[in-house]
């Protein structure tokens, strides 16, 4: 009597799935990860993350097949069981890209930029769709842009973890002229309180009362530190008081969390304008524009600095 075949376990199935990929048999391939997805879950799998990077695997296969809405789909069904995949989310980016969907494009691309902002194409997707988005909605296209998430600090930091266990980078590396430093870890409550008094600032901002707001945006960052815009808006609020030293400081503090940040380059650029550092402030523009081309703010800006140097 002839013996049973063994039944294949979802992760050998899955193996077969990046063969088939590798060898550019997409369709195949989603088929696998089709197949691992269901011996997962019939297994009573409840590994978020294993599961999270056989949609993802599947995701690629319909993007290289052409099939993006699927694609659209899949990736958000592995950013539901794991937020902040950056390879999900590049992967949705280039599928909404392909659909013409290009402020949701934008959004994931600037998302990645967030976790990571050494990754080339997402920077130059998010090109890309600066000047398609300007050229579709006008200077004012921001405005009608999906609200782009924030990155918790704890995707930023296991991110970091996982790159110097990989690579073991040198501890003072520097990036914008900020050294990297650890982060702390932030409460729940601490980031709610942060969030109510930073919500107290920004009101203020609105109403002028920029010294008022800085007060709060000083409390709030002492609930918690790792806030980009809370520094970005303490610093808007400092170059309004002619406070530029302080400005400069806070935005580089923001680059030191987000070296990408679009406010805080231009704000730390129009802080050193005022302090007649045209140098530093025209670095920080270049590296402004290259991020964000069609940034007319930042171009206006530059010409300004050159014709006064």
């Amino acid at each position: 009597m002839p013996s049973k075949r063994r039944s294949q376990s979802w992760s050998e199935v899955k193996q077969t799935g990046n063969e088939c990929f590798k060898n550019g048999q997409y369709g195949d391939a989603a088929s696998f990860y089709t197949q691992a997805i269901q011996l997962l879950e019939k297994a009573g799998g409840t590994n978020q993350q294993d599961l999270s990077i056989l949609y993802s695997n599947r995701a690629a296969s319909y993007l290289k097949d052409g099939n993006c809405e699927q694609c659209v789909k899949d990736c958000t069904v592995s950013l539901d069981l794991v937020p902040f995949g950056m390879k999900s989310l590049l992967r949705r980016a280039a599928a909404y890209e392909a659909l013409e969907r290009y402020r949701l494009a934008y959004v994931d691309y600037k998302t990645v930029l967030q976790i990571d902002c050494n990754v080339p194409s997402a920077h130059d997707g998010t090109n890309r769709m600066t000047k398609v988005l300007t050229e579709m909605d006008g200077p004012s296209w921001r405005e009608k842009l999906p609200p782009i998430p924030t990155v918790p600090i704890a995707v930023k930091e296991k991110l970091l973890q996982s790159t110097a266990s990989a690579s073991a980078p040198a501890p003072n590396a520097q990036q914008n002229g900020v050294k990297e430093k650890a982060k702390p870890v932030v409460s729940d409550a601490s980031m709610k309180k942060a969030r109510t008094l930073k919500e107290e600032g920004n009101a203020l901002v609105k109403k002028g009362e920029h010294k008022k707001a800085v007060e709060k945006y000083t409390q709030s960052l002492k609930q918690d530190p790792t806030e980009v815009t809370t520094y970005t808006n303490r610093a808007l609020c400092y170059n309004a008081l002619k406070k530029y030293k302080e400005a400069v400081k806070d935005c580089s503090e923001a680059l030191g969390l987000d070296a990408a940040n679009i406010k805080a380059l231009y704000r730390r650029a129009q802080a050193n304008k005022e302090l007649k550092e045209n140098k530093a402030c025209i670095e920080d523009l270049n590296i402004l524009l290259k991020i964000e081309p069609q940034n007319t703010a930042a171009q206006k800006l530059l010409l300004d600095v050159q014709n006064t140097k």
